[in-house]
């Protein structure tokens, strides 16, 4: 799969929740980079992995995420 990058929404309200996202996202095979937003509690994850794969890896936070789209 073609290498993309996803937006997702994560409810994250400190640096606490934005480190529990770096923490699984950088643990995450087939994760190029990412970028966190955490006042417009945005992440946008590049990878060639499927929006289905890094949103459970994202819901592993316990924090609630809902996946917006790919952007170009």
């Amino acid at each position: 799969m073609a290498t993309q990058t996803h937006e997702f929404t994560v409810e994250m309200t400190c640096g606490g929740c934005s480190g529990a996202v770096s923490r699984v996202l950088t643990k995450k095979e087939g994760v190029e980079k990412f970028d966190i937003d955490l006042e417009g509690k945005k992440v946008f994850v590049t990878s060639s992995l499927s929006s289905e794969e890094i949103l459970e890896t994202l819901k592993k936070t316990g924090k609630a995420t809902s996946y917006v789209g790919t952007k170009n």
